[in-house]
Parts: structure tokens; sequence; C-alpha cells
């Protein structure tokens, strides 16, 4: 009998151990969630945060219906002291983004974030050789965070170049040059207004973009054209009725965004003044993109022979 109740004894410690592990298991995984929460929050934190902008139903048949909206437009850059005809295409489509990792997600899941992605691509030729400029902004559709990541490459025969921004606890950027003094690089920036998201939040609401006496961080194409560090710069906005300016002092660079006031707000062309070139003689130049077409299309599915009519809709060569 008394083998039978330390038996009996053993078996109910036994449980009891066993559920107190449990417990504590899931005490361990609620906190890791809640960390990861509060860790999530803490990378979105900003100072001076957007006002948030509540999806309108126009925001959401325009947006979620299982399309991208993509425009054309003819392209005169300045490079290197003269303008150079080509073409640049703004590519808009809403996805879902992983808060971690920072890629679009395959799955739905009620931690994805829901972002408005701009993939901006330019192509011209300087001479025999030929650019090719890409520029991709995912920013959340809630419109008070900044950008969750910001990716940026440059092809042309001398080399390429990549920069990336991830979105943390602080802007962490990685760079890639074939430039001496550039070559690869890891470093953080506390955060500030991206310029690259500002063509996003464009199209959200235009109305909540930053006016005034600001430190924004330029574009990473106009940083690796004219190699300079990727850094905050005094700037100086103001918004009007179809048209944001942005003017960089210490940099004496405008650039001019005009779109429609009317929702979907579609951007109908900028231009960007700066000296192109590099030196004392350096010439003041403004390169211009004049809108030919847009069109909503799955352009994922897009990929046969046939499709190809559709860049003749776009006029794109």
């Amino acid at each position: 009998m008394k083998k039978i109740l330390k038996t009996r004894g053993l078996f109910w410690c036994t449980i009891g151990l066993l559920t107190f592990m449990s417990s504590c298991q899931k005490n361990t995984k609620a906190k890791d969630i809640a960390e990861k929460t509060e860790k999530w929050e803490t990378h979105f934190t900003i100072e001076k945060p957007f006002n948030k902008n509540e999806l309108s139903k126009n925001f959401k048949d325009y947006w979620y219906a299982g399309e991208a909206e993509i425009s054309s437009y003819k392209l005169e850059q300045a490079r290197y002291g003269e303008i150079r005809n080509g073409h640049a295409v703004l590519i808009y489509v809403t996805e879902d983004f992983l808060p971690d990792t920072q890629v679009k997600a395959d799955k739905q899941n009620a931690d994805n974030i829901p972002v408005l992605k701009l993939n901006a691509t330019k192509n011209f030729n300087t001479g025999i050789y030929p650019y090719s400029i890409m520029q991709s902004t995912f920013y959340p559709v809630s419109n008070n965070k900044h950008a969750i990541k910001i990716s940026s490459s440059m092809q042309e025969w001398c080399g390429h170049v990549y920069s990336q921004l991830n979105n943390k606890e602080q802007f962490e950027i990685m760079s890639h040059s074939y430039f001496e003094g550039e070559a690869d690089k890891r470093f953080n920036l506390d955060k500030a207004i991206l310029e690259n998201e500002l063509w996003t939040q464009l199209r959200i609401d235009p109305k909540s973009l930053p006016t005034g006496d600001l430190e924004i961080i330029p574009s990473f194409e106009y940083n690796r054209l004219r190699h300079l560090p990727i850094k905050a710069y005094k700037a100086k906005a103001s918004l009007m009725n179809g048209s944001y300016t942005l003017h960089y002092p210490n940099l004496n660079r405008t650039l001019v965004i005009n779109f429609t006031p009317n929702f979907p707000f579609d951007i109908l062309g900028w231009e960007e003044t700066f000296k192109s070139g590099f030196g004392p003689k350096a010439k003041e130049l403004t390169t211009k993109a004049t809108k030919l077409k847009t069109i909503k299309s799955a352009y994922w599915r897009k990929n046969h022979n046939k499709d190809e009519i559709l860049r003749k809709e776009l006029q794109l060569k």
C-alpha cells in the first residue's frame, strides 16, 4: 500500500512539474510576443509623427483591386553637364510586408504591415553607355510612420552601386560601390524625413506632406549620382495646389513634384534642378519628367511575348 501511495505521489509530482514547465513556456512565449511588439513599435517611434490617415473607400477601391498602377514618363536627365533623353517609370502597388525581416510577405498574417510600394526606374544613355536606376520604397499605408525600407541600385558600364535602409531602432544603412572611398559601408542614422518616402506619402494624402524648415535625407539616387554621404540636410518644403517643392540650400538643389490635387493624386511629372558635373565649372541644369501614360495592370502576370503590347501602350521602347 505504501508503495502504491509513493508511486501515486511521484506521479502527481511529475504532473505538477510538467504543468509548471508548460505554464512557464506559455508565459515566456507571451513575453516574447510582447517584447517583439514593443520592439516593433519602438522601431517606428518618431519625434513628430504624421497625422494618422484613415483609409477611404476610394483608396481601398483603387489600391486594393489586385492591380498595380504603372505610369511612364518622358525623361530629360541631367548628367555630366548635358541633358540625356530617356524614360522613367513609377510602379505603385499595395502589398503586405513582414515587420521583422522587412521583405514582402508570401502569406497573409495579422502581424503583416500593409504598405504602398513604389518602384521608380530610370533609363538613359550617356554617350555610348547606358544608365539604369531603380529605387524601391515600402511605406506604411497608415501614413503615420517612416518608410520601413528603402533600396536603390544603379548600373552602368563602369560598375554598379547598391544602398539599402532598414527602419529599426535607428535607420540602419548598408552601401556598396565600386568607387574608392565608397566601397562597403554599414552605419546607423538618427531618424529623419526621407525624400524617397515623400513620393508615396503624397499618393496617400498630399495634405500630410511636411512643410517649412526641415531636415531631409535626399533621395538615394541623388546621393549616389553626386557621391554625397547619406545623411540629413537642411531643406525648405512648400505645398501648393498640385505642386510640392523641396529646396536644399546647402546642396543648391530644388525638386518640384507636380500632381493632380484630387484622388488618386497621380504624379504628372517633376523637375529637379542642381549642378550637373563636378568642379567650379559645373553647370546648373534641370532634369524633367513629363507623364506619357498611366495604366492599371497585374503586370506580374503579363510576362508573355504577347504582353509586350502593353509597353507600346506605355510608349516605352
